[in-house]
C-alpha cells in the first residue's frame, strides 16, 4: 500500500518535518528577550521552552531544585475534622502518583524513578505473580478492608521502560476490571494494560492496548503509531464496557475503547479539543498544511493558549456513572463537556472557560474535574507549576561552546538569591556545587540557595564545590561597572546579575578579576501565585457559569509568605465531589497543602470543612524524612473514609470527623501494620 508520504511534494514534506522539529525545539522568536543578534538569540537562556505535554515534567523540575528542603507547610491551626488513621508506607521519594480503591483493596501509581523493569510480565501468561517489593515500579496493591490497617500484597508487574501514571478499577459486564497507563520512561512502549482483578491476589492479564494518533497521516509524519496515555477512566452503557483514555497524540487525545470483552478491545471513538476550531475533517486529512495550521495557528491551534504553558491538550476525564457524558479537563482549552450516547461521535455539549475570573495569574491549566451527582455542581482543578518565579534558580543556562573555552565552571541560582547577595555583596564565605549554593559565613550565613549548573564548554564544578568568598560583582558585561571588585580575591567566587549581555562574555570578565567559580544570578522580577479550584454551575449543562473560585493562602500568595515552603509545590492537584446527607463535599489532594475538604453545597460560596497536614517532626522522620507532598485521592462512597497518595510516602487514610471536632493523629508510619490513629476503625 502507497503510505501517505509519498502523495506529498517535497515542500510540503520539508515543512511538516520541520513542524515535528517544532515540538522538540524552543521557538527563537516567542521571548520578548530576543534582539537580532545571534550572539545573544543563539544562547539558550534567552528562549523559551514549548509546553511539555505532561505538566509532571516541571514538577520533577522542582523536586530536583527542593529534594534538600524541609517543607514548612500550613500552619497547625488548618488541621481540622480530618484525621491520619491508616497507612500504606511506600518511602521512596517522589516516586507514587495516583490512589484508587474498590472493594477493600487500594491500587496505586510509581512515577518514573523507579522507571518500570519488566521483571514479572509475561503478556503471554495470563496468570501473573505479584512483586513482593513495595518500592519496585508498577501497581502497589494494598488490602484496606480495615482502613486502620492497610496491608500490603504486592506490586501488578512494570512494562520494561514505562510508568503507571494513573490505575482504575471498576465492576463491569466482563468482571472486575483494573486499566493502568503507560508512558515512556524509558524507552518503553504506551497504550495501557488490562487485568482482571477478582482476586487481587492473583491477577490475570487480559490485554496490551497500543494507542497513537487516529491519523494515518499524522502517526506517518510524527511517528505517533505508539504514545503514552497520561489517564484513564472506566464506564459501562447498558452492557457494553469501555476505557476513556488520555492519549498523548497530536490529534484526537480523548480516545474510547470497547472492552466489553475485556481480552479483544477494539477501537470505539475519539475526539480532540481541535475540533473546536471547526477545522474540516483533521482526523483523517493528508493535507499538511491543515495539519500544520491545527498545531501552530496562534488563534486555535493545539499550542494555542494562556501563560506560560500554552496549549490545549486533554489531561484527565471523569465519566459519569451512566456513561452518557464526560468532562474533559482540555488544558488552556478549558474544561469541555462532551455527550457519549454514541461513543463513535461523542458531541460537544458546552465548553466552561474563564480566563478573567477563572485563575489568579491568566492561566487556565484545566487538569482535573469532577461532576456532583446531579451533575449541578463541577468542581475543576488548575494545576500550574509556574509560579514563585522568583524563588527558584533559571533552566536551560549554557556558557555555549566558542574559541576559546568559558574558563570558569559556573552555577545560575534565583532572583532572590541574587537580591540577597545584592544586599550583602561582600564577607559571606560558602560553598558553591552544581546544585546549590551554601553560605557557611557572614551576613547570609547558614542560607542555602537551590543551584543548576549551566552548561557548555567550561570545567565542571568538583563534586565537593568550590569554597571562597562570594562577591557581587553586578552584571559583568563589557563596559558595565565592576562593583567590589577589591574584594575578589584568587579563589573566590564571582556572584554576577543575569542581563545585557551572553554568559560567556561574564565568564571571561569575571576571570579577569581571578574568580574561581561565577554564579549567576536571575533577573527575573515577576513573580505569580499558584493555582485553586473552580467551582461551576452547571444548572444548564450547555451553560455552564463560573460560581467561585477557591484557593489555599499559599496557593494565593505570589510571592511566599509565613508558613508557606519556598520550596514548595502548592498547586491543587485531583479532586472527587460526593454528596453526604445534605452537603455536596469536594475531596482534594493539594500537593504541599496537605488533603483539603471543600462544603460546595453552594457554589457561589465554597467553606473549607477539613484539612490534614502533618508537619511535626516525628511525622517527617516516619515519612522517611520527607514532607507530605499529595498528588491522588479517592472517596470510599458514604463512608468517612478518605485515600490520598502521598509522592513520598505512600498510601494514607483520613477519616473524616465530626463537625467542630479537631483531628489530632498519632499514627506513625508502619507498612503492613497501619498503626491505629485518631477515631479510626471499621470496613469501607
Amino acid at each position: 500500500m502507497t503510505t501517505p508520504l509519498r502523495r506529498f511534494g517535497l515542500p510540503q514534506l520539508v515543512v511538516a518535518l520541520l513542524v515535528s522539529l517544532l515540538a522538540l525545539a524552543p521557538p527563537a522568536s516567542a521571548h520578548p528577550e530576543l534582539t537580532g543578534d545571534p550572539a545573544h538569540d543563539d544562547d539558550p537562556a534567552h528562549q523559551h521552552d514549548l509546553a511539555e505535554r505532561d505538566p509532571a515534567a516541571s514538577l520533577e523540575a522542582r523536586d530536583r531544585v527542593s529534594e534538600t528542603v524541609v517543607s514548612a507547610g500550613p500552619t497547625g491551626k488548618r488541621i481540622k475534622n480530618l484525621a491520619l488513621v491508616g497507612e500504606g508506607e511506600r518511602l521512596v521519594e517522589n516516586a507514587t502518583t495516583d490512589v484508587w480503591v474498590h472493594d477493600g483493596y487500594a491500587y496505586l501509581g510509581t512515577f518514573n524513578a523507579p522507571c518500570g523493569t519488566g521483571e514479572g510480565f509475561e503478556p503471554g501468561v495470563a496468570q501473573v505473580d505479584l512483586i513482593d517489593d513495595v518500592a519496585a515500579p508498577g501497581v502497589p496493591i494494598f488490602e484496606v478492608r480495615n482502613p486502620n490497617r492497610p496491608r500490603y500484597l504486592g506490586n501488578l508487574p512494570s512494562v520494561e521502560g514505562s510508568r503507571v501514571n494513573d490505575v482504575k478499577v471498576a465492576d463491569l459486564n466482563g468482571g472486575t476490571i483494573l486499566v493502568h497507563s503507560n508512558e515512556a520512561c524509558d524507552g518503553g512502549p504506551g497504550g495501557f494494560e488490562i487485568y482482571d482483578v477478582s482476586d487481587p491476589r492473583a491477577p490475570v492479564h487480559l490485554a496490551s492496548v497500543r494507542v497513537g494518533d487516529v491519523n494515518e497521516t499524522v502517526r506517518a509524519l510524527f511517528g505517533t503509531d505508539d504514545v503514552g496515555v497520561h489517564n484513564l477512566f472506566l464506564f459501562s452503557q447498558g452492557e457494553r464496557d469501555y476505557v476513556a483514555a488520555v492519549v498523548d497524540s497530536w490529534f484526537d487525545n480523548f480516545q474510547v475503547f470497547d472492552i466489553t470483552d475485556p481480552s479483544a478491545p477494539t477501537f470505539a471513538g475519539s475526539w480532540g479539543a481541535e475540533r473546536l476550531s471547526g477545522i474540516p475533517d483533521v482526523q483523517s486529512t493528508d493535507d499538511v498544511d491543515v495539519i500544520i495550521d491545527a498545531v501552530l495557528n496562534p488563534d486555535y491551534g493545539l499550542l494555542a493558549g494562556y501563560g506560560s504553558s500554552a496549549n490545549r491538550f486533554l489531561h484527565d476525564i471523569t465519566v459519569t456513572a451512566d456513561g452518557t457524558l464526560a468532562y474533559l479537563s482540555n488544558w488552556d482549552a478549558g474544561l469541555v463537556l462532551l455527550g457519549l450516547a454514541d461513543v463513535a461521535n461523542p458531541q460537544v455539549v458546552s465548553v466552561a472557560l474563564d480566563v478573567e475570573a477563572g485563575s489568579l495569574d491568566g492561566e487556565v491549566n484545566s487538569h482535573a474535574a469532577w461532576p456532583s451527582e446531579d451533575g449541578r455542581i463541577v468542581v475543576e482543578t488548575e494545576e500550574d507549576f509556574d509560579a514563585w518565579e522568583v524563588r527558584l534558580p533559571p533552566d536551560n543556562l549554557t556558557f555555549g561552546d566558542d574559541d576559546p573555552d568559558a574558563p570558569l565552571p559556573g552555577t545560575a541560582v534565583s532572583t532572590v538569591a541574587g537580591d540577597d547577595f545584592e544586599a550583602n555583596p561582600t564577607g559571606n564565605v560558602g560553598t558553591v556545587t552544581g546544585d546549590q549554593v551554601v553560605v557557611e559565613s557572614g551576613p547570609l550565613a547558614g542560607t542555602t540557595y537551590p543551584a543548576i549548573e549551566l552548561l557548555g564548554d567550561q570545567p565542571a564544578l568538583p563534586e565537593a564545590g568550590i569554597t571562597g568568598e562570594l562577591v557581587f560583582v553586578g552584571r559583568l558585561c563589557d563596559g558595565d561597572p565592576v562593583l567590589n571588585a577589591g574584594a575578589v580575591d584568587p579563589g573566590d567566587v564571582a556572584v554576577v546579575r543575569r542581563g545585557e549581555c551572553v554568559f560567556r562574555e561574564k565568564n571571561l570578565n569575571a576571570a579577569e578579576l581571578g574568580a574561581a567559580a561565577v554564579v549567576i544570578a536571575n533577573n527575573e522580577t515577576e513573580s505569580t501565585p499558584w493555582a485553586g479550584v473552580r467551582i461551576w454551575d452547571y444548572s444548564d449543562p450547555a451553560n455552564p457559569v463560573l460560581a467561585s473560585t477557591f484557593y489555599t493562602e499559599c496557593a494565593a500568595a505570589a510571592t511566599p509568605i509565613p508558613g508557606c515552603d519556598p520550596a514548595g509545590t502548592y498547586s491543587v492537584h485531583n479532586v472527587i465531589v460526593e454528596r453526604q446527607g445534605n452537603r455536596t463535599l469536594a475531596y482534594i489532594s493539594w500537593y504541599s497543602d496537605g488533603m483539603v475538604v471543600l462544603d460546595v453545597t453552594d457554589p457561589y460560596a465554597p467553606v473549607e470543612v477539613a484539612r490534614f497536614f502533618d508537619d511535626s517532626a516525628a511525622f517527617r522522620d516516619a515519612n522517611g524524612g520527607a514532607p507530605h507532598d499529595y498528588w491522588g485521592v479517592y472517596k470510599v462512597p458514604q463512608r468517612p473514609f478518605i485515600y490520598g497518595s502521598d509522592r513520598n510516602g505512600g498510601l494514607d487514610v483520613f477519616k473524616l470527623l465530626g463537625k467542630g471536632t479537631i483531628g489530632k493523629s498519632t499514627i506513625g508510619k508502619g507498612q503492613g501494620r497501619g498503626a491505629g490513629g485518631a477515631r479510626g476503625g471499621g470496613r469501607p
